[in-house]
């Protein structure tokens, strides 16, 4: 199976992964040097160069199935250019405004792009209005089949504690308790949404609530909750991420006090990130990422100003080493959060690695 996924943490690789082991930086060499020229004389960028890459490596591991994550929207998306046995949306939010539009109607239709005809569309949007234009696209484009996931299934006594996520769900003619390692009250909305997507595709893939339940303490998933001693890292990025990452903490942090260590990409509504951490932060440090790139760095001043005027105890220090080593000496558990480009290299710098278990 492949897996194709992004932006990566710390290694590059961790975008392209077939039956659990990374792209080889040798094969990442070689088609770099064989497609290089290609690259220039199309234009092709970052993105569509690496999708490339992940296609050719698929083919050549002889992969039976894959994963395939869009990496912005889905209609002009480069993997759009796949033939699915099954698509999938799993929820839409404010988020790339400036190339998806300034309403979720308008975002929905970039969304709904990734929908084919003859193919099963799979919505797991929870808001009926927006799950309505996600439909609509799909019967636009001739899906064979439209599942609304949240009409189908339904999850209750979702239950969060430092080892995971305990819920009851019910889904395929069958109901039980699933026990997930992923933190989270989403948890179960995304269960189901996989669930729901493996049995639209058909057999082989399909799965019984059953096995699938059996197989639910396996999951793993490196920055999204992610504990490592006094750490948690979380990629959230945007305020609805960031509103769930504070429900989680408030529900298994207990009487833990937190720090978070925030950096958020210029373009990203910081304000609300902010706003939504507040209740959970004992205090922040806010700092700029190094990978994060140069024309997207938020002002710290600002952002520190802001802070302030909120009432929030926040200090800023621009130096991310000494950002993370003053976060550690508060002596409170650490959240690390805002961004990719913040959560990998945090853990690039505590040398922990998304590719081991």
């Amino acid at each position: 199976m492949g897996r194709y996924t992004s932006p990566h943490l710390v290694d590059f690789r961790e975008r392209i992964v077939v039956d659990g082991r990374a792209i080889s930086p040798d094969e990442v060499v070689e088609f770099i040097g064989r497609h290089t020229a290609d690259v220039e004389r199309l234009g092709a960028s970052f993105f569509e160069a690496t999708t490339a890459m992940a296609f050719a490596h698929f083919d050549h591991a002889g992969v039976d199935v894959a994963l395939v994550e869009t990496g912005l929207g889905g209609r002009l998306d480069s993997t759009n250019v796949v033939h699915p046995v099954a698509a999938g949306v799993t929820s839409i939010g404010f988020d790339h405004m400036e190339y998806l539009g300034d309403t979720l109607e308008q975002i929905a239709g970039e969304k709904a792009g990734i929908f084919k005809r003859g193919v099963p569309a799979v919505i797991g949007e929870p808001a009926p209005e927006v799950r309505r234009w996600l439909a609509d696209g799909a019967r636009a484009a001739g899906a064979s089949r439209i599942v609304m996931v949240a009409e189908e299934t339904s999850a209750a006594e979702v239950t969060l504690t430092g080892r995971g996520t305990r819920f009851r769900l019910r889904a395929l003619g069958d109901e039980r308790v699933v026990e997930t390692p992923l933190i989270g009250q989403h948890q179960a909305a995304n269960f189901a949404f996989t669930l729901a997507l493996l049995d639209a595709a058909g057999p082989p893939f399909a799965s019984t609530l059953a096995e699938a339940a059996a197989a639910a303490h396996a999951v793993r998933l490196p920055g999204r909750f992610q504990r490592a001693g006094r750490w948690i890292f979380d990629v959230a990025h945007n305020p609805d991420g960031a509103r769930t990452l504070a429900a989680s903490i408030g529900s298994v942090a207990g009487g833990e006090r937190v720090t978070v260590l925030l950096c958020v990409l210029a373009d990203k509504d910081w304000r609300a990130m902010l706003d939504a951490l507040s209740g959970i932060a004992a205090g922040f440090v806010l700092t700029n990422a190094p990978t994060a790139p140069s024309n997207r760095r938020w002002d710290l001043a600002e952002a520190a100003a802001y802070a302030s005027r909120q009432g929030y105890r926040a200090v800023s220090e621009p130096d991310f080493g000494l950002a993370l080593g003053r976060a550690e000496q508060s002596g409170d558990t650490v959240l690390v959060t805002g961004s990719f480009h913040t959560v990998g290299d945090a853990m690039s710098r505590l040398q922990l690695s998304p590719l081991q278990d």
